[in-house]
């Protein structure tokens, strides 16, 4: 999905500094309950990327025995995923987006509000860095699209 600003008769657009943005999440100290409930964490995932602004294609999650859930919500834009570990009251979170039609950051704050996690630590890595791809950029960042 790509979200450049078309310059001249699609012949030309400005490009972003990369492909898309990917959002390595980890939460503490959420609640241990909801981290077991696959039911939950799959309503609270679709609620984080409605948040964000993603468009949702289909999702998938499971509860392991004796506990822990893992899931994917697949979107227009990438995926969101999430695997839980109750008994430490923990959660790993990937948010990866491309283009910047979603605002990831708006997805975060909302599933950490949902595990009532005490705390997060992000990371954010650019995908598919523009200038490390190659390709006909010129000196204004303009990049020809190919006919």
């Amino acid at each position: 999905m790509s979200s450049d600003a078309s310059q001249s008769e699609g012949q030309e657009y400005l490009a972003p500094i990369s492909l898309g943005k990917h959002i390595l999440v980890d939460l503490y100290e959420c609640n241990h309950a909801l981290l077991d409930d696959a039911d939950f964490i799959a309503a609270a995932m679709k609620m984080a990327a409605e948040a964000g602004g993603a468009t949702i294609i289909d999702s998938t999650f499971h509860r392991f025995s004796p506990y822990g859930v893992t899931g994917i919500i697949a979107i227009k834009e990438s995926h969101l995923a999430i695997h839980t570990w109750p008994e430490y009251g923990y959660a790993a979170v990937d948010l990866f987006t491309c283009g910047d039609s979603v605002d990831s950051w708006k997805a975060y704050e909302s599933l950490k509000s949902a595990l009532e996690a005490a705390r997060g630590s992000t990371v954010e890595v650019l995908r598919g860095r523009r200038d490390l791809l190659g390709g006909d950029q010129n000196d204004n960042g303009l990049i020809s699209r190919p006919s």
